[in-house]
């Protein structure tokens, strides 16, 4: 990790830009994979399996002997702690419903919102180096909080064109039957504009590598609509004296594991802590299954050395991590001087871990700098806000003067007209 002291304010921008992998030609090449799932629709789907995967699929859609297999599969300890990180993340989102009650914004004129469900949503689960079962809880819960009718599961298979059991039995304990053998690229193509086996949807959620994220933002620009922009995982942390190496170090490398492309970002007042921390890394990596793609991680990642903590806030609001950890005094003390962050972890205890998968925040969060635009995944992610409004013949009269004036302005008189009328025949009527 590079170690940056004191740099000046004009360089923050240029320091906060995430790692950029190689890839040649990427929207070409996710245009193609796109364009060709629209023709050609599963035919597709199943070449580029055998293209990207080495495996041959006969039938998309997983069958329940699959998922009923896989059930047997799951230790009962991990079934055990699904099931008390649904209650926790179902707790949280359910806190998150509210009651829309009118206002009348002047005698006679009422305005209300009304929530209603996106109707059908598809979920993307990867599950190539990683099955992310936990992403299941995160997305399926609030969506079935929600009320969407239609949920459908895209998640890739290994290389046998099987699917993680742990990710069959997540979705199926949550009661979702509707799961495909599509991974990548080609799966965000299937979800936005349907084939045979696999439903249109009216919103894509979900996490992915840099094919699947370039996938999502080119069907939105057709219309289809995504959560938010979720690319390669990161975590800032933000430490003082108080904090310990060994805490900050595996907070590091919990999201340097996800991937190469992963950042991770020690922002400090204590020289001596980094040092410290990275010590502990050395210490720690070496027992990771993953350690060599959180080692290319690592030389991603960067230290930087601050006077004070409110520089350390100001430089993380600069940067605008998915994940934000202050391990300082009086961490909850500056909670209130964040302004971009996808999910904010206060203490020395409150591991990134833990809202990873139980504690009830949504771990979906926008990535690469997006958390200044964007919130992560929430209830309201699978709602949509209809307005309405109820004038009377007495609200006309109060508010018909005020249109009138406007539409005029506007050059509008159609709009004009439209009160006007109205108003004529409550005088007329009188």
């Amino acid at each position: 990790m590079k170690t940056y002291t004191n740099p000046p304010l004009s360089e923050w921008a240029s320091i906060s830009q995430r790692p950029i992998m190689a890839s040649e030609n990427l929207e070409e090449q996710v245009r193609k994979i796109i364009n060709d799932v629209k023709l050609n629709g599963d035919k597709a789907l199943k070449e580029f399996a055998l293209q990207f995967d080495r495996v041959e699929i006969e039938d998309l859609k997983v069958s329940i002997s699959e998922i009923e297999l896989a059930a047997t599969q799951v230790p009962t300890e991990l079934k055990e702690a699904i099931s008390v990180a649904a209650k926790n993340i179902r707790t949280f989102h359910l806190s998150q419903q509210s009651a829309e009650v009118p206002v009348e914004t002047m005698p006679g004129v009422s305005c209300w919102r009304k929530n209603v469900a996106i109707e059908n949503v598809g979920l993307y689960i990867p599950g190539g180096t990683a099955p992310l079962f936990s992403t299941i809880l995160m997305l399926a819960v609030p969506a079935q909080i929600a009320g969407c009718k239609h949920i459908a599961l895209c998640t890739p298979t290994d290389k046998n064109g099987d699917i993680n059991p742990a990710i069959l039995y997540t979705a199926s304990f949550l009661g979702i039957t509707e799961m495909y053998k599509v991974g990548g690229a080609q799966a965000i193509a299937a979800l936005a504009y349907g084939t045979e086996s696999i439903a249109k949807v009216d919103k894509i959620y979900g996490p992915g590598n840099q094919y699947v994220t370039k996938s999502k933002e080119l069907v939105q620009q057709s219309g289809v609509a995504i959560d938010l922009p979720a690319g390669p995982s990161e975590v800032l942390v933000i430490a003082d004296a108080s904090a310990d190496a060994d805490f900050v170090a595996s907070d590091l490398l919990s999201q340097a594991e996800h991937g190469a492309d992963s950042q991770v970002v020690l922002v400090t007042t204590d020289s001596s802590l980094i040092a410290k921390v990275t010590d502990a890394l050395k210490s720690q990596i070496g027992v990771l299954p993953r350690a060599e793609m959180a080692k290319k991680a690592l030389d991603n990642s960067f230290s930087i050395l601050f006077n004070f903590i409110e520089q350390c806030i100001d430089f993380s609001n600069v940067y605008a991590p998915e994940h934000l950890i202050l391990a300082i005094e009086d961490a909850e003390g500056y909670a209130d001087k964040i302004q971009n962050a996808g999910s904010v972890f206060l203490g020395n205890y409150s591991c990134e871990s833990a809202g990873d998968y139980a504690s009830g925040t949504n771990h979906t969060l926008p990535t690469n700098g997006y958390a200044r635009s964007y919130s992560g995944v929430s209830l309201d992610s699978f709602l949509k806000k209809i307005t309405f409004q109820k004038i009377t013949a007495k609200g006309l009269q109060n508010i018909g003067k005020t249109v009138e004036i406007m539409a005029e302005a506007e050059q509008l008189f159609g709009h004009k007209n439209a009160v006007s009328i109205r108003l004529k025949k409550i005088e007329d009527e009188k």
